[in-house]
Formats: structure tokens, C-alpha cells, sequence
């Protein structure tokens, strides 16, 4: 790997007395007063705050539409590619956006990586980063995961630490940490837009930000210096009043939000929080808030800017940012009368603490009812892991409110009864919480310090307490929970809820207990009960910062050489996909027809399949093979249209490209939800797929499709997905002619029966209509370069 330089900030900062007279100005005077390049980190010379642009732009908007703004329009309107002459609808308009930032983490940076690679440019025309936390798996302890991490995976992270300082992408190497946490400490700053190749990007709106989760066709665009396109989203107010206290925690906000919305209701929309209760949040607490928005198919959450998000900038090294921000503080919350498309209100002070599962994140539970519909439900309740940490959950304040608990255990002779693990979030965190003494009490009460990376929260986990198809319980910290995402075992039942009641649910082992109301038998046979948590919002020694795992693209970039080893079974250099033949679909199989939720773990699993995210041909052979085929109730068996034998689904589908034939397959609703990953889009492709039809998509895997040019059609009745059967064929009429706001035609022929008809709609526009025509985006844009 390459040795690493840090780069000094850069841009002259005003002083306090200058900040505190143009804090009373008004943000148009500024535009006008402000304009010193100021940097957005500490890491990079060559990128800068874009406050006065952004304030300038938006208001040309605001001449245009004449009404108030919410904060998230503000930031969206502010970073337009042409605000004169962009059409702007709530829910309807296809916005052209300037991000200020791209993020990739490991496992879709590969990918992403070589996509930029083919458009043939020198370098990223916006600033990019890169980190290392999804292929180090679970399995001992931090250490020596990590050390066997770097080397299995030696390769790839070889390939991403030349390719970036190749393109001058800021590389950070394994064991640095999570992107999201990585980004929050050094990279998110107020009123940005940021995409990332995670859908658990949002974590940075903690600190004001737009961060948005996208596949890495979206993120080649950006850095490729292209405007990034997004269908423009309706705002959801969640108004907060009151505040927090005891045993309820910011993640209890986000679990009530997710079981009023549901997994869907956020689809299409900005969740933006407002009112008194915001500022009785830490900014760590208000990121878990934004990040566990994406299991309610939210495009991104926000928060307002205030003195919560300056502190942490501060504590952060980053006080010039929020110098900055607080001087166009104005600019960076919702106007007076903004309106939202639909409005939630919590009050802080009677929210209970919540537990969301299992198989599912928007199954909301508040901690009162817990026991009773544990037993009606037939969950097992005994604990068998609990663990805390991941993106969501393992700031400073987490680890520190959790530690409160297991103090307090271990004062009383008490242990965990669970297996305990700890994630910390990234190597500041683990050297922070070494150097104050929560890990020591961690380790004390039993628990297990796993490495700075993603781990069991993404299927990162080589578990060995229970066998595959054991029923077990298991509660944790993370954002999510489907069947088998963690462990790869169907019959888990996964809960996710704070630290704080994690580490209570590991000290009774038991999923019944209430730490509110029940106590616990000290080591003497005495009853207690827990305290309630306690622990501070940011370190009052400072963070330390730990070892530095940071990589900076060298001044002479010209001799660097990407290496990609061409008998490689991890990295794969890409070809272009054809182009679309011109003709519509005739007498297409159903390779699969999904019975259930169908999310982006069932279309292209994670766990042991990561180390196949750089080789397309390779990580095609896990295509659909969670998913469960109607016909059969199984998983990876559907019947070969030709032959009449059963296989697998990818296998079925090679046999189907090999011969020339094109296939669709039928889903049902919210398709593809949870990650951000294209492969769920690029294998269908690869496999010779023409259309995925559902009864509707998940945003991130819809545009995913359209970027490999699938084609993403959805029922225009619903009720038209129970009447197809898996051994029907299909005809896809009007691709021809296909138009915006035009619908096609599914014509269906039973294998016995009569012929029948129904509508499909799409959600193209007359740009993406050409991405299909060329094959990809990508081919599009490559033959823009030429």
C-alpha cells in the first residue's frame, strides 16, 4: 500500500468578532461578503465550501417559485445544475444536482472503480473517498480479523489503494473504520450534498447534511464530473418536542418513525426533523436518526443545523467549517411557513424505548409490550448475542451509555449472560473509549472488541454458537434486520433496538426483561435494578485519534499503475453491455417469480459472496438464490423453460443467455429495498435479463436497473401479479415506442389457458430512455467522451 501523506486545511478563517457582526447579516448580504475558499476537511487542498454558490443559487430559485422553503429543498435547490431553467414538482420533476462529495465504501468502490476506469478520464472531477469496512469478517476479535482480512483480501484492497491514488481519490485502508462514521468525523459539514455507494449514506444528515445512498453507476457520474440526476422528493416533517431522558435514546426516535411509515412510506422522500426537541440531541444521536431512515426507503434524512452539530465540528478539528456555517446558520434550516407533504410529531418526553423486529425493521415494539408479544408470538427469548456498535450506533456517547450499564452490572457481580460483542465505529472511537475506559469495562463485562469495521451488522460474521436452522434470538444496535442478513440463518430471529437495551438484554439473557419495571438478582441473591444510562455526547479529553489509516493520493499520480491482475477470481476488468437490439420482448420466460419481501440480500447476498463484488462473471452466481420461487416455496430452484429441469437460478439464467433467449422476472412489492448495491442491477444484465416487473421498486435498486439497462416495469393493476404463473411467458410490447409517462403492454401466455393482457408502467425519463437504447449509462456517457 502507499505511504500516506496528511494535508493541511487551507483558507483563511475570519475572525470571532468579524463572525459575530456577519452573523447578523442576512444570507444575500453574504453571498456578497463572504468569499474566502475555505476547506471542507482536513484532508484534502483541493476542496472547499461552496456556501456563497449554494445561497446564490437557491436564490435564483426563490425568485422563481416564491414560497418558503424547507431545509432540505434549500440544500437540494442550492446545488442545481441550471437553476433558471430546471422544472421543480415535488414528487414529479428529475432534478440535475452538483454534489459536493462522493463516498464508496470497499465492496461497491470495486465496481464503481471500474466503471470510471473505462470512462477513460485522468482523474475525479469531484472529491471521492474510499474505505475499507465490508470484507473483514467476524470471527475472533479485532486484531486478528483484521489481520487476516488484509490477507484474503490483499488483492483488492491493492487494486483500490493504486486506483485511488491513481484518480486522486482519498483512500482509507482497513481498520480505519465505517464510511459513515469516517465521513461523519471528518468529511460531513452542514447544507452539503454528498452521495455514497451505501444505502446507509444518510448517516451524515446528523450533521445537516443531504447524503444520499446510490449504486455506483450514480457515484461514476459524479466523479466523472457529470450533474447527478434524482427524482425530486417530497418532504416528510417529523416534528420533535420535548426531550429525551432515562432509558430512551435517539435510535427510539427512528424505531417509532419506522413502525409509523413502515419500510416503504419514506419511498421517494426527505425526512426532515425539526422543532424544540432537535436540540436536546447530541449530533452522533441525530446521525443514528438519519441513518436507520433508510430502512424506511427514505431517500435521506436532515436535521437543522445548530449549536449540537458546531460542537461536535469543533471536537472534531473542523471549527473552521462551522465558523462558516454559523455565519449562513439562516441558509442552513427551514424557512418560516415551509410546508411538508406530510407531517409526523413525537413528543420526546412520553416515548418509550423500542425494539424493531424480528425479520423486519419496521415491526416497532415499545419496550412495555415487549414480553407480552414475545410470548404471543412464539420468539425465542433467550438471548443468545447481543451486540453493540456498527455505522448506527458507536459513537462516543453510545459506548460510553452502554458502558454505564455494564458498569453498574459489574458493580453488582454481574456479567453478560449473552455472548456481547462490541463494534466500535471507526479507530478513533476503539482509541477514545481504550483511552477513558470503556473498553476495559467491555472487556470485564465479558465482551468481545471486534474490528472498526461493518462485521455481523452486513453478514460479516463466521457465527458458530448455533447451528444454520436453529431457532435463536439475537438482539443488536444495527439498522437492520432480515432473514438471515447477519448469520446467514433463515430461522434467526434478529431485533434491533439502542445499545442501552442491548447490553440490558445481555445482562438478563432474557428477551422478556424490562429494565424499566423489572429488576435483577445481584451476585448475593439480592434484587436491583439497572440504573438508567449515562454518558456524555462528545469526550471531555478530546478524541484521540489513534493510528493514522489514512492514504493521500501522491503529487506525481502519472506513475502510478492500477493493478488488476488479468487471471484474477476477484477483479474482473469490465465490457460494455450491448446495446438495446430495437425490438420489444416476445415469448420471454419468467426465470423467477419471488413470493414475498424481496429485498437486495435475497437478489445478490452479502456475506461470503463480498469477495466477489470486483468480478461480475463471479458474483453473478449468487443472482436471486435468496429469493423464494413462487411455484415451489424454495429458494434457488425454478424449473428450466427448455428442459423442464430444476436448478438453480443463476445457472437457469446463464442457460437462458447461452442460448439467446431473454427472460424477465416477476416481484412483488417495494422490490429490491435495503442496499444500495448495483450488483443486484449489473447480474441480471450480465445473465441476459430484459425486465424486472413488480408491483413496485425500491428507489435506489429502480434506478440501478435503468443505469444497466434493465428495464424496471411495475403492474399497473397489482392484483395482475397474482394471476401471472412462473411457467407463463410474456411479451413486453411498446419498448419501441417507449415514452415518458407512457405505459407498455405485458401480454401473458399460460402454459394452459387463454392469452390475456395487462398494463406496465415505468417511471423512465426521456434521459434514461437513451441509457437503455445505448445498453448502460455508462455507454452513454462513454460515447459522450469520444
Amino acid at each position: 500500500m502507499l505511504l500516506n501523506a496528511r494535508l493541511p486545511a487551507m483558507g483563511a478563517l475570519k475572525s470571532s468578532a468579524n463572525a459575530l457582526r456577519l452573523a447578523k447579516t442576512s444570507s444575500r448580504s453574504l453571498a456578497t461578503i463572504v468569499d474566502d475558499k475555505v476547506s471542507q476537511n482536513n484532508w484534502e487542498n483541493h476542496s472547499f465550501l461552496n456556501y456563497k454558490k449554494n445561497v446564490e443559487t437557491l436564490n435564483i430559485v426563490r425568485e422563481r417559485l416564491k414560497r418558503p422553503f424547507t431545509f432540505a429543498e434549500k440544500i437540494l435547490y442550492g446545488h442545481l445544475d441550471d437553476p433558471y431553467g430546471q422544472d421543480i414538482e415535488r414528487g414529479v420533476s428529475y432534478l440535475k444536482l452538483r454534489p459536493d462529495r462522493v463516498a464508496c465504501q470497499d465492496a461497491t468502490a470495486q465496481m464503481a472503480i471500474l466503471q470510471f476506469m473505462s470512462a477513460g478520464m485522468p482523474q475525479v472531477a469531484t472529491p471521492t473517498t474510499v474505505h475499507c469496512d465490508h470484507l473483514i469478517e467476524a470471527q475472533i476479535g479485532g486484531e486478528k480479523d483484521l489481520a487476516r482480512a488484509i490477507d484474503i483480501n490483499n488483492e483488492v484492497y491493492n487494486f483500490l489503494a493504486t486506483a485511488c491514488a491513481k484518480y486522486n481519490i482519498g483512500f482509507w485502508r482497513p481498520g480505519s473504520g465505517i464510511i459513515h462514521q469516517i465521513v461523519l468525523e471528518n468529511y460531513a459539514f452542514p447544507g452539503a450534498l454528498m452521495i455514497g455507494t451505501d444505502s446507509h449514506t444518510p448517516n451524515a444528515g446528523g450533521l445537516g447534511m443531504l447524503a444520499i445512498g446510490v449504486g455506483g453507476a450514480d457515484a461514476v457520474d459524479v466523479m466523472a464530473g457529470l450533474p447527478w440526476e434524482l427524482k425530486a422528493p417530497k418532504i416528510i416533517g417529523v416534528k420533535l418536542t420535548g426531550k429525551l431522558s432515562g432509558w430512551t435514546a435517539p435510535k427510539d426516535i427512528i424505531l417509532k418513525v419506522a413502525g409509523i411509515l413502515t419500510v416503504k412510506g419514506g419511498t421517494g422522500a426527505i425526512v426532515e426533523y425539526f422543532g424544540d426537541g432537535v436540540d436536546s440531541l447530541s449530533c452522533t444521536g441525530m446521525a443514528t436518526i438519519c441513518n436507520m431512515g433508510a430502512e424506511i426507503g427514505a431517500t435521506t434524512s436532515t436535521f437543522p443545523y445548530n449549536m449540537r452539530m458546531a460542537d461536535y465540528l469543533k471536537a472534531t478539528k473542523r471549527g473552521f467549517v462551522a465558523e462558516q456555517a454559523n455565519l449562513f446558520a439562516d441558509h442552513l434550516k427551514a424557512d418560516e411557513g415551509a410546508e411538508y407533504d406530510q407531517l409526523i410529531e413525537i413528543d420526546l418526553n412520553t416515548l418509550e424505548p423500542h425494539v424493531n423486529g424480528p425479520f423486519t425493521p419496521d415491526l416497532a415494539t415499545p419496550i412495555s409490550k415487549m414480553k407480552e408479544v414475545a410470548v404471543e408470538n412464539g420468539w425465542p427469548t433467550d438471548v443468545k448475542v447481543a451486540l453493540i456498535g456498527s455505522c448506527t450506533n458507536s459513537s462516543y456517547e453510545d459506548m460510553s451509555r452502554a458502558a454505564s450499564i455494564a458498569q453498574d452490572a459489574l458493580n453488582h457481580g454481574l456479567k453478560a449472560q449473552s455472548l456481547y460483542t462490541v463494534t466500535p465505529g471507526s479507530e478513533q472511537i476503539r482509541a477514545t473509549i481504550a483511552r477513558d475506559g470503556q473498553l476495559k469495562v467491555f472487556e470485564e463485562f465479558g465482551g468481545l472488541l471486534l474490528a472498526n469495521a461493518c462485521g455481523p451488522c452486513i453478514g460479516q460474521w463466521d457465527r458458530r454458537d448455533v447451528k444454520k436452522g436453529e431457532k435463536n434470538t439475537i438482539v443488536s444496535s444495527y439498522n437492520r434486520n432480515f432473514t438471515g442478513r447477519n448469520d446467514s440463518n433463515p430461522a434467526t430471529h434478529a431485533f434491533v433496538t439502542s445499545p442501552d437495551l442491548v447490553t440490558a438484554f445481555a445482562i438478563a439473557g432474557d428477551l422478556r426483561f424490562n429494565p424499566m419495571t423489572d429488576t435483577l438478582k445481584d451476585k448475593d441473591g439480592n434484587e436491583f435494578m439497572l440504573a438508567e444510562p449515562t454518558g456524555a455526547g462528545l469526550p471531555a479529553l478530546g478524541y484521540d485519534p489513534g493510528t493514522d489509516t489514512y492514504q493521500a493520493p501522491p503529487e506525481d499520480r502519472t506513475v502510478v499503475t492500477v493493478a488488476v491482475a488479468p487471471e484474477s477470481d476477484r477483479l474482473q476488468v469490465l465490457k460494455p453491455f450491448a446495446p438495446w437490439d430495437g425490438s420489444d420482448g416476445y415469448s420471454l420466460p419468467i426465470l423467477i417469480k419471488s413470493k414475498g419481501k424481496t429485498t437486495t440480500d435475497h437478489i445478490s447476498q452479502a456475506g461470503p459472496w463480498l469477495k466477489y463484488r470486483g468480478h461480475l462473471e463471479n458474483i453473478s452466481n449468487n443472482y436471486m438464490i435468496g429469493a423464494i420461487n413462487a411455484e415451489n416455496d424454495k429458494a434457488n430452484t425454478v424449473k428450466n423453460f427448455f428442459t423442464g429441469e430444476y436448478a438453480g437460478v443463476p445457472d437457469t439464467a446463464r442457460n437462458y443467455r447461452d442460448r439467446g433467449q431473454k427472460w424477465v422476472v416477476v416481484g412483488g412489492d417495494n422490490f429490491g429495498e435495503g442496499s444500495s448495491r448495483e450488483h443486484a442491477a449489473l447480474e441480471p444484465r450480465f445473465l441476459g435479463g430484459f425486465a424486472i416487473i413488480a408491483k413496485s421498486f425500491a428507489r435506489i435498486h429502480e434506478t440501478n436497473l435503468k443505469k444497466q439497462g434493465m428495464l424496471p416495469l411495475t403492474f399497473a393493476d397489482p392484483s395482475a401479479y397474482d394471476k401471472i404463473q412462473p411457467d407463463d411467458t410474456v411479451d413486453v410490447i411498446g419498448v419501441t415506442t417507449l415514452a415518458p409517462g407512457k405505459n407498455l403492454k405485458l401480454v401473458i401466455h399460460p402454459k394452459t389457458g387463454d392469452v390475456w393482457e395487462t398494463e406496465l408502467a415505468h417511471t423512465y425519463n426521456a434521459e434514461q430512455i437513451e441509457w437503455f437504447k445505448a445498453g448502460s449509462a455508462l455507454n452513454k456517457m462513454a460515447a459522450a467522451q469520444k
